[in-house]
């Protein structure tokens, strides 16, 4: 009875009754099907803005990767080579300790390595090593540094491409309002608000990682420093105690009085 009645009111109202034979597998289907996107258009629907930030993406990341990388403990304070260039500081061996550290491009021997070159070439020797190893990591330390800035200069920039896609899809949205009528406007104006949206996110998704990673790799830089500077000092020591002998240059004593009157007289 119930079907009947059914039946009857599809065939008045001039649509086709459901029928017991078409599964709700398929017209769940049928549904839903046209609702799904994928990643590659939502990065499509934010135009040409959207690949330039998907490019600077990659970049980020290369970069977070080289940071992984090089800012590790082996690569600015090697154990082995750090035990040979304090056995060598502690004989006075300064020729096997310039080798030694010159044939590393680790961060502590490179250190140590300028630092001995200023001190040869120094009035002073040895006496001058300690200040030349401070400014040699002050340099060094300033080239990881540099080397860290890219990221905070794509932290910067992303999310102001994004906002520039962001202006644009609004003005193509207020241009569609103002120009066409109907469905063709809704659909431009659909158009732009996405391509607004998607370059919004993208922007701030490539940011804020490279925000907190660029703070990471700054911590990092800076406590890695400190502990090169904790293990060069003790050989900085050992070379003045052993090479300059501790030695300091005397100041001149001045002459006594008698002395001065005489040569005075003369």
């Amino acid at each position: 009875m119930n079907y009947a009645m059914t039946l009857f009111l599809a065939q008045v109202g001039g649509t086709t009754p459901p029928t017991s034979s078409t599964p709700p597998a398929a017209v769940a289907a049928a549904g839903g099907g046209e609702g799904g996107r994928t990643l590659l258009q939502y990065i499509s629907d934010g135009g040409m803005l959207s690949y330039v930030l998907i490019l600077l993406s990659v970049v980020a990341v290369t970069l977070m990767v080289r940071s992984a990388l090089v800012l590790r403990r082996m690569l600015f304070l090697p154990p082995p080579l750090m035990q040979e260039i304090s056995a060598l500081a502690a004989a006075g061996d300064v020729a096997g300790l310039n080798i030694a550290a010159g044939r590393s491009d680790a961060f502590a021997p490179r250190v140590i390595y300028g630092g001995l070159r200023r001190a040869a070439s120094s009035p002073l020797g040895m006496m001058e090593f300690r200040s030349a190893a401070e400014e040699e990591m002050n340099k060094e330390a300033e080239r990881l540094h540099r080397m860290n800035d890219a990221l905070a200069i794509i932290a910067a920039v992303a999310p102001m491409l994004g906002l520039l896609g962001t202006v644009i899809g609004m003005i193509g949205a207020f241009g569609a309002i103002s120009s066409l009528q109907g469905a063709a406007r809704s659909n431009e104006l659909a158009r732009f608000m996405s391509m607004a949206l998607v370059n919004t996110a993208e922007g701030l998704v490539i940011a804020i990682p490279a925000t907190v990673v660029f703070g990471l790799c700054r911590r990092r830089i800076e406590s890695l420093v400190d502990e090169c500077g904790d293990a060069i000092e003790p050989i900085a020591a050992m070379l003045q105690k052993t090479v300059a002998g501790g030695a300091r240059p005397h100041a001149q004593r001045p002459p006594v009085a008698g002395v001065a009157k005489v040569a005075a007289n003369g």
